[in-house]
């Protein structure tokens, strides 16, 4: 039986030095992410500062420096640890017998490699909104999510403002519909996250978007602002409008709801104020007695 503290320690280490080396520039630029995800965050609070669309709202405004802590929390440092897990859990697998190609479903070398990409872009947003829909309709996921929705400001760097533990619901999830549908992620997946990231970046920030007729297959931050709106409309107690990159799964499933787009409405969720405020307190939310 294999060591499993020796793989998760390794994985760990690996990926520490990994982290460091991108931002040291020793990792290529289109791998990049530490400094992909930087310009494309400062590329965006622009827009926010040249067209925002609540200019009541300010630029440093609230919880600013807390989402881009999150950002960077999520994107890098909570990722070092969940990476050792996952090695571990693909090591009972492959104890088993179980690889990534043990289900495959579509071929990759019977399609030209752009289509094998907009279907792999496609199947992963929407693994991602069925998730996303399964963390507002239970509770026990919805009190970890409740971290994401405690954004009562939105901007930018409120899209990567959620809890650790989405990570856990989110990443084997992800991987086991990838594995069972096309086997692997493509080589050009790395551009496909990075453009989900600028997606989900511009989808927070204080800037309107709708993307005109398009707006019925891409998500945008009208569509998304009302997602965080405090009160539900009635006949959606579990939420609305919960499209990550595109937004055709809202308007196929009838879970969309956009009334006007003032940008004005109230974020967040009911009994918020006894929600802590702060980083620890949000990051240990969760594990003690439900709160609704």
């Amino acid at each position: 039986m294999e060591n499993y503290l020796e793989i998760f320690t390794n994985t760990v280490v690996g990926m520490a030095n990994y982290q460091w080396k991108q931002i040291i520039f020793e990792v290529p630029w289109n791998e990049n992410w530490f400094w992909g995800l930087t310009i494309i965050s400062l590329l965006v609070w622009g827009l926010e500062l040249l067209f925002p669309w609540r200019k009541k709202q300010k630029a440093i405004r609230r919880d600013f420096w807390l989402d881009w802590l999150y950002m960077y929390l999520n994107f890098f440092i909570f990722q070092i640890g969940l990476f050792g897990l996952y090695d571990i859990l693909g090591s009972v697998f492959n104890n088993f017998g179980i690889t990534s190609t043990s289900f495959v479903l579509i071929e990759k070398s019977a399609m030209p490699t752009w289509v094998f990409i907009l279907i792999f872009f496609i199947l992963n947003d929407f693994v991602q909104w069925f998730t996303h829909v399964l963390l507002h309709k239970f509770e026990f996921l919805w009190k970890f999510h409740k971290v994401h929705h405690s954004v009562k400001e939105m901007g930018f760097a409120a899209h990567l403002r959620y809890h650790w533990m989405e990570n856990i619901f989110y990443k084997p999830l992800k991987t086991l519909a990838v594995m069972v549908l096309v086997g692997a992620e493509p080589e050009q997946a790395f551009f496909i996250h990075f453009f989900a990231v600028l997606i989900g970046h511009l989808n927070h920030a204080n800037v309107r978007i709708t993307w005109g007729p398009l707006k019925y297959i891409f998500n945008n931050s009208v569509m998304h602002l009302y997602h965080h709106v405090k009160a539900l409309p009635e006949g959606k107690p579990n939420g609305i409008n919960f499209g990550i990159s595109l937004s055709i799964w809202d308007y196929i499933f009838k879970t969309n709801y956009v009334p006007e787009d003032s940008g004005t409405i109230e974020l967040g969720f009911p009994e918020e104020e006894s929600f802590p405020q702060g980083l620890w307190g949000q990051v240990i939310y969760g594990f003690g007695k439900s709160k609704k």
